[in-house]
C-alpha cells in the first residue's frame, strides 16, 4: 500500500483514567471511537526487572523498588536504568503522556484497522497477547486491557507503571534485547521511543521474532523537525539525543525498514502534519478541528520543553542557553503567529503466516 499523508483527522472524546493506590501493585475511519467498559483482562499484576541477561527475574513492586527506579537530575525524576533515554519519568511527565495519548486517539483513532481482526477471541486454546514497548504512563496498554478483556496485556518500560489492569509489567531496557518474548505476542506497539533506542532497525527485527504468525506491529514516531506551511522542514534540528545513542531519524526510516524486512507483509504507512499552535483564523468545521488539535499539541510541546531540560542540559548546553531556547519557543507557541507543523510517521504491518 502506498504512503498516505493526513492533516484532517477525526474527533474522539477523552477517556477518564482510573486512579490507583500508590502501593496497589502485586486514514481514519470514524468520527467517534467509543471505549467499551468491561472487566479487566488481568486478575493480578506481575513485575520483572532484569540486568544484562535476557532472562527476566521476578520482583514484587513496593515503594522502595519504585524509588530505586528514579534519580533526581536537573530538578526532574529520571529513570535510573538507562543512560540513553533522558526524558523524565516523574508524575509531571506521566500526566503529559496521558494527555498526549488522548491527542493521538483524536488524531488517528485508538488502534490500526487490523487490530480487531488480530485480537478476535477465535483461536481455541490461545490467549491473545499484546506487548507495549516503552509504555510510558501505560495509557495505551490499559486501553487494550479494557477493550480486549480476554487478552494478556504486557507493558515494558524503564520504570514501573501503576495499573492492576496490566497482566505483566517488565521494568526493562529494550536495548538489551527481547529474546525472552520471542513468539509470545499477537500485537506489539511502540510509540515515540526513538530517543531511547540505540538501534531502531534491530528493534524491528526483535519485534518480528516476538510476534506470532499473522501478528500486528504498530510503530510511530515524531521526526524531530518543524515544518512550514509548505510542508518543507525549517532549518531547525534537535540533536541532543545523538551523543547518548538515540535514533532521531527513525521516523523517516520506519516505512523502508519495515517494507524491506522479510517477516512483514501488508505494510501501511501514514504521515500526519500537526499544527503546533492555533494559528488558523477560519470558522469552518475543519478549522475548528485543527484549532482544537493544535491547542492540545501546543500544550504538549510546552510541557515537553520542561521535560526536555534534563536532555538538553545533560548534552552540555549551558543553563542560560536552554532558558533562552525555552523562552523563545514558549513565546512563539503562545503568540501563534506562524503556521508551523510537526510530523508524525506511522507504520503498521502484519507478520507473514
Amino acid at each position: 500500500m502506498s504512503p498516505t499523508s493526513t492533516s484532517v483527522l477525526p474527533l474522539i472524546h477523552p477517556l477518564a483514567m482510573d486512579n490507583y493506590p500508590d502501593d496497589s501493585f502485586s486514514d481514519v475511519e470514524s468520527d467517534i471511537f467509543s471505549l467499551r467498559s468491561g472487566p479487566s483482562s488481568a486478575t493480578s499484576c506481575d513485575v520483572s526487572m532484569r540486568s544484562g541477561s535476557p532472562a527476566p527475574s521476578m520482583y514484587s513492586v513496593t515503594s522502595s523498588i519504585r524509588a530505586a527506579s528514579y534519580r533526581q537530575q536537573f530538578g526532574r525524576g529520571l529513570n535510573n536504568y538507562s543512560e540513553v533515554y533522558q526524558l523524565p519519568a516523574d508524575d509531571e511527565e506521566l500526566d503529559r503522556l496521558d494527555k498526549q495519548h488522548e491527542m493521538f486517539k483524536k488524531i488517528m483513532g485508538a488502534y490500526p484497522p487490523p487490530m480487531a481482526e488480530v485480537m478476535a477471541d477465535d483461536t481455541p486454546g490461545e490467549t491473545k497477547a499484546v506487548l507495549d514497548l516503552g509504555c510510558g504512563s501505560g495509557s495505551w496498554i490499559m486501553d487494550v486491557a479494557r477493550d480486549f478483556p480476554h487478552c494478556r496485556a504486557v507493558a515494558v518500560d524503564l520504570v514501573p507503571i501503576q495499573s492492576m489492569q496490566v497482566t505483566f509489567h517488565s521494568v526493562d531496557d529494550i536495548n538489551i534485547g527481547l529474546q525472552h518474548f520471542y513468539g509470545d505476542f499477537n500485537v506489539i506497539h511502540a510509540r515515540l521511543v526513538s530517543s531511547g533506542i540505540k538501534d531502531y532497525q534491530s528493534m524491528i527485527d526483535h519485534i518480528s521474532q516476538c510476534l506470532r504468525p499473522g501478528g500486528l506491529m504498530e510503530l510511530f514516531e515524531f521526526d524531530f523537525r518543524v515544518y512550514g506551511s509548505d510542508r518543507k522542514p525549517l532549518p531547525l534540528t534537535i540533536g541532543a539525543m545523538e551523543p547518548r545513542g538515540g535514533s532521531p531519524d527513525a521516523a523517516n526510516m520506519l516505512y523502508s525498514w519495515t517494507l524491506q524486512h522479510p517477516a512483514f507483509q501488508d505494510v501501511v504507512y501514514d504521515e500526519y502534519f500537526l499544527p503546533t499552535a492555533p494559528f488558523m483564523s477560519g470558522q469552518g468545521p475543519n478549522d475548528d478541528f485543527l484549532r482544537s488539535t493544535s491547542e492540545i499539541l501546543r500544550d504538549d510541546i510546552l510541557a515537553f520543553l520542561r521535560s526536555g531540560r534534563p536532555l538538553l542540559l545533560g548534552s552540555g548546553l549551558q543553563e542560560s542557553v536552554v532558558d533562552e531556547l525555552q523562552h523563545r519557543a514558549e513565546l512563539e507557541l503562545k503568540e501563534a503567529r506562524t503556521a508551523n507543523y510537526m510530523r508524525i510517521e506511522r507504520v503498521y504491518a502484519r507478520k507473514r503466516p
